[in-house]
């Protein structure tokens, strides 16, 4: 007891699942809080005015109803500060709940954060940093990046069957680009199809396209797809969901702290969130987050 929270909704989250269920986390949570404040916003101003008023007036802990975009926002606030996060998944794709080891349920993740608050229990983890902003999962550019894009733009189906048909939409207009990956101790410069930089292993609602990365080891894994043919492509999917994909002789691994992205004008995106275009400089910051749990 004795700590102040605030409970961020994104009410869209999730085809509204989120707005559902709020009350009722809100009244779980406030059982074991001295101060709960409910933050309800649509808006990426009006979600980042209200979490600034309450970290002002003494917030210890911020807890994000929504889907990964929403967590995105919250991983903007909290990051490099006193104020810890934690984390009830709604939304789509739920990628950073997963590789917190956060229930799926909305209510056994409440109970998780519950217990947490209640015993004070804190950990950190790295989070990327490109250019201004931060993420907590993976950036990626190319061929998934496009994928991501359309995928926001699909109503139908939710869940992760939304980026199956995606990729199968995207397979359409497939083709290989010149990249220039450069770490602290290595260049690499291929035809490729898709880099990834992982935080954490998943993506696209739970595709461990870098399997082997942990948010505490202070470095990025790097996942790059060189050239391949739609046909190799198809047969690599459905070895994505195992994270078997790293075993194709077009697939390239690397580790580092900080890598460059340059070659062509990929789009980008991190978090699920659009970041423009490469070029990207991007840095690994090692235990930048709090989280609860």
């Amino acid at each position: 007891m004795g700590s102040h929270a605030a409970l961020a909704v994104h009410p869209d989250s999730g085809g509204g699942a989120a707005a559902r269920i709020a009350g009722t986390v809100a009244a779980r949570l406030r059982e074991h809080v001295d101060r709960l404040d409910l933050l309800a916003a649509n808006t990426v101003e009006q979600s980042h005015a209200l979490m600034t008023r309450s970290r002002a007036e003494g917030l210890d802990a911020l807890v994000v109803l929504g889907g990964d975009g929403a967590a995105h926002q919250a991983v903007q606030f909290c990051a490099g500060t006193g104020v810890a996060l934690g984390v009830v998944p709604s939304g789509t794709g739920n990628d950073l709940a997963r590789a917190l080891g956060v229930p799926a349920d909305p209510l056994a993740a409440t109970d998780a954060v519950v217990a947490a608050l209640d015993s004070g229990e804190r950990r950190r983890i790295d989070l990327g940093r490109a250019g201004d902003v931060w993420f907590s999962t993976v950036l990626c550019a190319g061929f998934d990046a496009a994928v991501n894009e359309r995928a926001n733009r699909m109503r139908w189906p939710r869940g992760p069957r939304r980026y199956d048909l995606a990729i199968l939409a995207e397979l359409a207009s497939l083709r290989t680009r010149r990249l220039v990956v450069r770490t602290e101790s290595a260049e690499l410069e291929l035809d490729a199809m898709l880099v990834a930089v992982g935080n954490t292993s998943w993506y696209g609602g739970g595709v461990p396209i870098c399997p082997g990365a942990r948010p505490d080891d202070g470095l990025f894994d790097v996942t790059v797809v060189g050239r391949a043919t739609r046909r190799e492509l198809v047969r690599m999917l459905p070895t994505l969901r195992d994270g078997d994909h790293l075993d194709h002789p077009a697939v390239r691994t690397l580790r580092a702290r900080e890598i460059a992205l340059d070659g062509n004008d990929w789009p980008v995106y991190a978090d699920g969130e659009s970041l423009g275009t490469l070029p990207r400089d991007i840095r690994c910051v090692p235990e930048a987050l709090t989280v609860l749990g």
